[in-house]
């Protein structure tokens, strides 16, 4: 048995066509048959805004670039929002794994607004363009979270019914959550909890990082002697969190950084048993070349 089949085996009750689809991402690339994946996410046009995102390489505002790097460098999937998909599904053909981000927000909104997101495309469109998956973005903490868990339930359920997984966006924030709260590791392991529970069959947060935001769980990482100190500690932490690894979490490459610390980050996601890396702006931000070193190096971290 391999390793995609002893995770698959942790998906009790689900349908064959869902967990066909997990194998094709988990089987594809240079990772494939090895459990690890690394996704290339390319929703930070609508997050962020193109300027922001992709003026540090004008090949990006192609969306066909997209494909190109996921397919050229051996990627597990490609996660874009509609458009992206729409512009390079029949040019790639069958030639990589693609997930449909069908909701998403944008940095135009009035601060102090709840944290929330608008569905930009629907499970058909994914059916559509052939996908392997929908992603679906949740924020624990916003005081519309209720609202998003209600919606994240249908949208599970019409999802299943097409034989798609769906890959969870856990992102802690708004509310009463300050800012370095959002990453605090009990915090974190709290949003990638619940998005197990709601039914999640992929769930992607950011790497957490020391700090303990909620008073009440702080005496009990000390009575229980739980380590948190280094970075693969707290990823085994919230792998913990995520039904002991029953279901698979994967890690966002966050913010841009340099080669070194993304490949620590790498490092700690593969010794604490982590299932991957969903990285954006950390590869097509970066000129083709530069791209081509830093996927390469990632992809050698979790075969090694």
């Amino acid at each position: 048995m391999n390793a995609i089949q002893q995770i698959l085996k942790n998906y009790e009750g689900e349908t064959v066509g869902v967990k066909s689809n997990l194998y094709k991402i988990m089987n594809h690339g240079a990772l494939a048959k090895t459990g690890k994946m690394i996704i290339l996410a390319t929703d930070q046009g609508f997050e962020h805004g193109p300027d922001k995102m992709f003026s540090l390489n004008h090949s990006a505002y192609d969306p066909q670039y997209f494909y190109h790097l996921a397919v050229t460098y051996g990627l597990s999937a490609l996660a874009a929002p509609l458009g992206v998909l729409e512009s390079g599904c029949e040019t790639y053909l069958g030639q990589v794994p693609t997930i449909l981000k069908i909701n998403s927000s944008n940095n135009l909104i009035q601060k102090g607004t709840n944290p929330d997101q608008a569905l930009t495309a629907t499970v058909k469109d994914a059916v559509r363009l052939g996908c392997s998956a929908i992603g679906f973005t949740i924020y624990p903490g916003s005081d519309a979270f209720l609202d998003q868990l209600e919606e994240l339930k249908e949208i599970i359920q019409e999802a299943r019914s097409y034989s798609l997984p769906t890959i969870v966006w856990s992102y802690a924030r708004g509310g009463a959550l300050l800012k370095e709260a959002e990453t605090a590791l009990d915090v974190i392991s709290y949003g990638a909890h619940m998005a197990c529970l709601a039914g999640a069959h992929v769930v992607k947060v950011k790497l957490p990082s020391d700090y303990l935001a909620l008073k009440c769980v702080k005496n009990t990482f000390l009575k229980s002697d739980i380590p948190y100190s280094s970075a693969k500690d707290r990823v085994a932490h919230v792998v913990r969190a995520c039904f002991t690894g029953r279901r698979m979490v994967i890690f966002s490459g966050g913010e841009s950084k340099q080669d070194a610390s993304l490949l620590a980050e790498a490092t700690a996601i593969k010794d604490g048993s982590g299932f991957g890396s969903i990285v954006g702006r950390n590869f097509f931000q970066r000129k083709e070349h530069d791209a081509k070193h830093i996927i390469d190096s990632m992809q050698k971290i979790y075969l090694s």
